[in-house]
């Protein structure tokens, strides 16, 4: 299975992997259908609202490894 990584852009993700939607808004990221997440990587999105850029992915990536179990 393909990793998410913090240069993929939000929206890619979200099209790819809709379960990942939860992971997003748990970590403060509520801003998913805004223009902003159109063109913002992971990376950039989180650092705007200061996430933990690091704990996001790992967190995005788990849930996604339950999800293909």
């Amino acid at each position: 299975m393909a990793k998410v990584t913090k240069d993929m852009s939000i929206t890619e993700v979200v099209s790819k992997y809709p379960d990942s939607v939860p992971v997003f808004m748990e970590h403060g990221m509520g801003c998913l259908g805004c223009a902003a997440a159109r063109f913002e990587s992971i990376e950039q999105g989180a650092r705007a609202h200061g996430i933990d850029v690091d704990g996001l992915i790992d967190a995005l990536n788990k849930a996604l490894e339950k999800k293909a179990e």
